[in-house]
């Protein structure tokens, strides 16, 4: 087992014996330390390949296999690094932020319980969205999901992360109601109503008694979700809508001060998400067909590549949704808004229930097209994401936009962002794709991504998700009081996880056996 990365403190006979207990407790079927193995379960989109190594993985498929591999992790000091499916590409995948940590794949637990009449779903982690939207047709239940833009991954490892869709639904976090969770102890809690033995509101009541704690268990290494409640959307009767395009960059401003107040007062009730040129040409073609200048793209070609597709530098795609006759009139008012805003284009779209559906994002069916964008240099690509939250508001949004964009100029990469429209707020999604094998372009993507978090904690913008690479980088801007938040995080999960064996470093939140480990 030389070859083996191994977790700090952890000698390599030590390994050797955690491995056989965990095949006993398990089977040898569910414990991998294969070469091949390890190599599985590494980030596929990883700046540095050399990072985040496991040591194995394991992977059980029910509530008593779970709490007995917490038992060996606890008796030999093995950090775990829970995954649901592994895909939350562009984050990390599957890899664990600390080398040498066994992956906890909770793949093969793919249980689903559905209550048709309140619209409520518990599921467990290996449910992907495919596998929910397969269940829904199958019994032809009436609702539609929200999925992300990469919908290969699991419906509640996306809502762990507060990921996002384009529905009504789609703040996915906001949509849980009712937690089941493995504790580092081996203890089994339920949230919420959860909690009351035998309550049939589990997934209707998100709060129970006392504190409510399904969101501390979001984005934390406080436990392992092994079920979760989430509310899905009834199919509405109808949808309408329309995809606008903007000319030029600086029509950011009016976009956003002309969509923030319809979000605000919920007109528009779903996500909507201003995303610049780049967002679809790289999804239907490759640089390379268009230029092999280096650096980033200038003007010239910028042009070429929107003429070609009557793209413009802006496009949003604005939907309603729900009774026919409430979607005409609300039409008529995102109409005249979007109108006086002087698009390039409106183009309309209308649906109504029992017309064949067209298969995007905004009607709830599950995509993975969005991911080609990862071509656009050749090799092997991937992407990172940075993404800040801003406020709504058009000179702000614009103002981040050229500090953005300057950067990406100032690094030679090609910009692919959009702001994503919550209630109150935009989250400044930028895209970061790069080719694995272009080692040039691999040496400037470390120090662009510092330098984009050192732009917006200028500004007070934080970011609200990120790479393993950088999980202490960013907890580490959110400084109130000296940081006080993460002396709370982390005494939390001190008394919940003693030996700091669930996924230590996750959201730069480190156990007292592992602090040491913290990233300058």
């Amino acid at each position: 087992m030389a070859d083996i990365p191994l977790p700090p403190g952890l000698s390599a006979a030590r390994l050797d014996e955690a491995r056989m207990a965990l095949e006993t407790a398990l089977g040898p079927g569910k414990v991998f330390f294969e070469p091949l193995d390890r190599t599985s379960y590494q980030d596929k989109f990883a700046v540095d390949d050399a990072a985040h190594h496991p040591a194995g993985a394991v992977a059980p498929d029910s509530v008593e296999e779970i709490r007995a591999v917490v038992r060996i992790a606890n008796e030999y000091r093995l950090p775990l690094f829970p995954i649901a499916r592994g895909k939350n590409l562009g984050y990390g995948g599957s890899a664990p932020v600390l080398a040498g940590s066994m992956v906890l794949d909770l793949s093969r637990m793919k249980r689903i319980e559905f209550d048709e009449k309140l619209g409520t779903v518990l599921l467990e982690p290996g449910v992907g969205f495919y596998d929910l939207y397969d269940y829904l047709q199958r019994n032809n239940l009436p609702y539609w999901l929200s999925t992300p833009g990469n919908s290969w991954g699991s419906v509640m490892g996306n809502a762990l992360d507060r990921g996002v869709g384009y529905t009504p639904y789609g703040q996915h976090t906001e949509n849980i109601c009712g937690m089941e969770v493995v504790l580092a102890n081996g203890e089994v809690v339920r949230t919420g109503m959860g909690a009351f033995e035998g309550a049939p509101t589990w997934q209707a009541y998100k709060y129970g008694f006392g504190p409510a704690w399904d969101q501390m268990f979001v984005q934390s290494n406080f436990g392992i979700v092994t079920k979760m409640g989430m509310w899905l959307m009834p199919e509405p009767e109808s949808l309408m809508g329309m995809d606008v395009e903007f000319d030029r960059p600086e029509d950011l401003k009016v976009m956003v001060d002309t969509i923030a107040p319809l979000r605000r007062e919920r007109l528009l009730t779903q996500s909507p998400s201003i995303g610049n040129w780049m967002r679809a040409a790289a999804v239907l073609t490759t640089r390379d067909q268009w230029t092999d200048e280096p650096g980033a793209l200038s003007d010239s070609v910028i042009d070429a590549i929107r003429r070609q597709f009557n793209i413009g530098w802006w496009g949003v795609s604005l939907r309603l949704y729900g009774r026919e006759d409430v979607n005409r009139a609300a039409y008529k008012v995102l109409e005249d808004a979007m109108g006086k805003a002087g698009p390039m284009s409106i183009r309309p779209t209308q649906w109504k229930r029992g017309e064949p559906l067209e298969y995007t994002g905004w009607t709830g069916t599950p995509m993975t097209f969005p991911m080609q964008n990862v071509n656009w240099y050749g090799g092997r690509g991937g992407h990172i994401g940075f993404s800040p939250i801003i406020e709504q508001d058009g000179d702000k949004a614009l103002a981040q936009f050229r500090r953005t964009y300057a950067r990406y100029q100032e690094y030679g990469m090609d910009y692919q962002g959009s702001f994503a429209f919550g209630e109150r707020h935009l989250v400044n999604v930028n895209a970061m794709i790069f080719n694995k094998d272009d080692p040039a372009m691999m040496a400037k993507v470390d120090p662009f991504f510092r330098s984009l978090v050192a732009d917006a904690k200028e500004q007070g913008y934080g970011e609200y998700r990120t790479h393993l690479d950088y999980m202490d980088l960013v907890a580490g801007t959110y400084d109130f009081a000296g940081g006080s938040i993460n002396r709370m995080n982390e005494a939390v999960k001190d008394a919940l996880d003693p030996n700091g064996i669930i996924a230590p470093g996750k959201s730069g939140i480190w156990g007292s056996a592992y602090r040491q480990e913290r990233q300058a």
